[in-house]
């Protein structure tokens, strides 16, 4: 009976050590999303961006937003694109300029 009781007590410090490892290595990746905790409805000029991505909850992050990135690497946190808000206006300048760099890059 005392050999049971040993085995289950030494199975179960095993299985906590198993998972304290796991969480650890988990939060070791630095997986953590940088997010927007809110937006700014302030125009950005075109001329200072390199480019945008967007942020929803899928992405990990609570406030959904469009987040733009200067060329000096700021990440500005602007309102979701609608039909024809600012932000999509630039969004969809962005796309341009951005396809007529890789097609000069391609040739």
């Amino acid at each position: 009976m005392v050999r049971n009781s040993v085995t289950v007590q030494a199975a179960a410090l095993l299985l906590l050590a198993l998972l304290f490892i796991c969480w650890n290595s988990a939060g070791a990746t630095d997986g953590a999303p940088d997010c927007c905790l809110m937006t700014v409805d302030k125009k950005i000029p075109q001329s200072l961006l390199k480019s945008y991505y967007v942020q929803t909850p899928e992405t990990g992050c609570r406030v959904p937003a469009t987040v733009f990135v200067t060329k000096k690497g700021k990440h500005l946190c602007a309102p979701r694109a609608t039909k024809n808000n600012w932000v999509k206006k630039l969004i969809n300048k962005l796309n341009k300029t951005s396809r007529k760099e890789s097609k000069r890059k391609s040739q």
